[in-house]
């Protein structure tokens, strides 16, 4: 396993991708505003805030002692720590924690995880993932041998201007031109074809369940069926979701739904399909990723209105037309117009959809990794599955 991740470090070394250009000012403003709008303040170099340092034993999951992976809960709860591992990580190296008293490796440690590689961002130099192995792993358990973890984003002084470009990016539909995206991707098709891709699983925080998702989807198409864990992914689209009125929000969404589908059909009568498209689209149908979301949570929250309304288009008959729009989005359909591959990686025709009911104000807290691991019962799960 090791040669495996030693090898696809020097081949993405020595085929590095070239790094963006610097965007003006007001496209990371733009970015800053329509995704993260209310992330916490930058720090001022060699500022440290102990509240973020904080101790496993006062904040994390230490009710969890005993781990059965047949338990959503025990999942969600392990997948989320193991997310944070990769902040503290991250945070650890920016503080400079490498010595005697790093703040991550409890985070894994307390699962009977180890730690055997850290995912490195080639522009800033940046930990934005993790590569844990099972301590006690046994093919004929549920536990998964591997699990790939992805942070979100860090709003601190070594890393804000990298993560928000990424943000951008995946406001453009443009997640797979990222060099994150290459890495994990290569790496899991290595592993999923050297080791099974039952051995594996993906979890992922905010703009790291982003990258998580897209490589998922493109290994479903692959017929690489990755078990994922997705927390308070984003949604690239207008928040309707937060529209009061019942009616106009279904109205919303029913128009976009029939102008994507109408223009998906106008646009396959002046361009020719490849003949196995359907084939790819029922392969990603058969990838059913858990999401975990906040209703409160502006940046992830669409997805429960999303696929509601996949499920009202169902019952009204409409499945045929839903599926066009799950297959394209407008960001997408018009950059095919362009010639421009853009694919929405927000459109998935099946999912778990895991909704966390505890009240919640501050954005912090509606979007943070924290609230994954809490033991309350405030959990609303349900199975989506587009069927034509």
């Amino acid at each position: 396993m090791e040669n495996v991740l030693v090898s696809q470090r020097e081949h993405i070394r020595i085929s590095k991708i070239q790094r963006l250009k610097i965007l003006p000012p007001f496209l990371l403003r733009l970015c800053l505003l329509s995704v993260f709008p209310f992330q916490e303040g930058l720090m001022k170099e060699g500022q440290k805030e102990e509240s973020e340092i904080e101790s496993f034993g006062n904040s994390g999951p230490v009710h969890l002692t005993s781990v059965d992976w047949r338990s959503l809960d025990h999942r969600r709860t392990v997948a989320a720590s193991l997310v944070q591992g990769v902040y503290f990580l991250e945070l650890d190296r920016q503080h400079g924690c490498h010595g005697s008293k790093p703040h991550g490796p409890i985070w894994w440690t307390f699962f009977n995880f180890h730690l055997i590689d850290i995912l490195i961002d080639m522009v800033d130099s940046s930990i934005f993932g993790a590569v844990y192995e099972y301590n006690d792993y046994d093919q004929t358990q549920n536990f998964p041998r591997y699990v790939i973890a992805l942070r979100g984003t860090v709003m601190k002084l070594g890393t804000w201007s990298r993560d928000m470009k990424l943000n951008l990016q995946f406001v453009l539909n443009r997640v797979s031109w990222n060099s994150r995206y290459q890495v994990l991707s290569q790496i899991v098709e290595n592993m999923a074809a050297s080791l099974g891709p039952g051995t594996i699983c993906l979890v992922g925080h905010s703009q790291g369940s982003a990258t998580a998702l897209q490589v998922g989807r493109h290994m479903a198409k692959m017929g690489y069926y990755i078990d994922s864990y997705l927390f308070n992914p984003p949604f690239a689209s207008l928040p309707i979701e937060k529209i009061k009125d019942e009616n106009w929000k279904n109205g919303i969404r029913i128009v976009k739904s029939v102008v994507a589908a109408g223009l998906t059909i106008a646009m396959r009568n002046h361009v020719e399909r490849p003949v196995e498209e359907h084939d790819t689209f029922e392969r990603l149908s058969l990838w059913t990723p858990y999401l975990f979301v906040n209703p409160g949570d502006p940046i992830s929250s669409e997805y429960i209105g999303y696929f509601e309304h996949e499920e009202k288009m169902m019952t009204m008959g409409l499945a045929g037309i839903e599926r066009l729009a799950v297959e394209n989005s407008f960001v997408s359909l018009l950059s095919g117009a362009l010639g421009i591959d853009a694919e929405a990686t927000h459109h998935i025709p099946s999912a778990y959809v895991i909704k966390n009911l505890s009240p919640m104000e501050d954005f912090n807290n509606v979007h943070g990794i924290h609230q994954w691991w809490q033991p309350h019962q405030l959990w609303e799960f349900k199975i989506y599955k587009l069927k034509v």
